[in-house]
């Protein structure tokens, strides 16, 4: 069997509705990957523990186990947030990770970068130098492959045996999970990264002033965060707005793909 480039969304039903917009999301990323004989997109729904105790993000560090219990070869996995959506003409961004761990930075807001990076620090990696914030990676958007398998044993391991205490600190600094964490392991375990264009993972649109806000923007064309990069992030839009992350992902699917 050919092996292939994977693009791994995690998509579980929570029952909460969080995750209705996320279908344009799925179609989006099989629509693009047409184009490519060698990349394949699996939509994941089923979790593997409960997800009340290990949050979905942290889940999908198991991805090289689950892709190898449904017998499926591959190369390279990008794991990608279901809150995205690519734009068609994005390039093949598999031809550019050198066999390392693609990254993107999190360049949205910096005070929640520097305020996770200190309180996560502090309580669960006291001994570690801090993440410089501008090395800070976004978790919506790695790519991984089969030489970090047992980077990612390791990763397994420390979520399984501080589960509680990520849990409970979870709930009191609410800046972050799984995403600081895997930024101090991967810094602890001197991983091999390479920094990939923040065009394929261009996040917190709203923060960054590019969602048109009717009455309130000064400019009049809608979509033009599609000047700005390949794959929009529609993460951190607050509750209440004029316009939901279900309104952007719909729009942008329907004037990318439609």
């Amino acid at each position: 069997m050919e092996s292939k480039n994977i693009v791994f969304i995690p998509n579980v039903d929570l029952e909460d509705g969080r995750n209705n917009p996320y279908r344009y999301s799925i179609l989006s990323w099989k629509k693009w990957a047409e184009q490519y004989n060698d990349v394949e997109v699996i939509e994941w729904t089923d979790p593997i523990m409960d997800p009340s105790i290990f949050k979905i993000t942290l889940q999908r560090y198991w991805v090289h186990e689950i892709l190898k219990h449904n017998e499926i070869e591959y190369n390279q996995v990008l794991l990608v947030d279901a809150d995205t959506i690519i734009h068609p003409n994005c390039p093949n961004f598999f031809n550019e990770t050198n066999n390392q761990m693609g990254i993107t930075l999190s360049n949205g807001c910096y005070e929640w970068v520097t305020r996770s990076i200190n309180q996560w620090g502090d309580t669960l990696f006291p001994n570690d130098p801090k993440i410089k914030s501008w090395k800070y990676f976004n978790g919506g958007f790695q790519i991984t492959n089969k030489k970090h398998i047992p980077f990612y044993k390791k990763v397994q391991e420390y979520y399984t045996s501080n589960i509680d205490e990520i849990n409970l600190l979870g709930s009191q600094i609410r800046a972050g999970t799984d995403q600081t964490i895997i930024n101090y392991l991967v810094q602890q375990n001197n991983i091999d990264v390479i920094y990939m264009s923040e065009s394929y993972n261009l996040q917190d649109l709203f923060k960054k002033n590019l969602l048109h806000t009717p009455g309130r923007s000064w400019w009049e064309d809608e979509l033009i965060f599609l000047q700005a990069g390949w794959v929009y992030h529609f993460n951190s839009i607050p509750r209440g707005v004029d316009r939901s992350q279900s309104y952007w992902m719909e729009r942008t699917y329907n004037e990318l793909y439609k």
